[in-house]
């Protein structure tokens, strides 16, 4: 009986170390608002400064909105690694790591307080995942086309 291991790609590897990477991505991202949180004086569970009591809040919040826009599509991010990663490993490693580049940009874009900037190379994060879903889209074709075994 083969383990699970045996049984997927080699290449496999890659979709498991571009997402443990984007976790650091995250965490970074967590720690960024953390700090904000402290430099610009909204405590928790304050989600969003309101702009008439902190002069700060528009800064804090475009920090705390590209964080929260990460975990909003990390979700989808990572099942669509996972299941176009089954059939297609190397071309979701390559789709991750721009995916992972583009997420950074874009938090790093927003976090200058000009939710414009997210978008220079941020918007990149969309083709990635088009990518992505197509390759998940594959994946399910073949399962659904392979003969059946009696």
């Amino acid at each position: 009986m083969a383990t699970i291991i045996e049984l997927l790609p080699k290449e496999y590897g890659l979709v498991a170390i571009v997402l443990v990477i984007y976790c650091f991505l995250n965490l970074y991202m967590a720690a960024q608002v953390a700090m904000a949180r402290k430099r610009y004086k909204v405590p928790y569970p304050t989600l969003y400064a309101s702009e008439s009591q902190n002069k700060d809040a528009k800064l804090f919040n475009c920090i705390q909105r590209g964080h929260q826009n990460s975990l909003e599509t990390m979700a989808i991010f990572f099942m669509l690694m996972i299941l176009g990663g089954l059939k297609h490993p190397s071309i979701c490693g390559v789709l991750g790591v721009l995916y992972i580049i583009a997420r950074y940009f874009y938090f790093k874009g927003y976090a200058t307080g000009d939710p414009i900037n997210r978008l220079k190379i941020g918007r990149l994060f969309f083709v990635a995942l088009v990518g992505l879903m197509l390759c998940a889209i594959s994946f399910g074709c073949t399962l659904l086309h392979r003969p059946c075994s009696s």
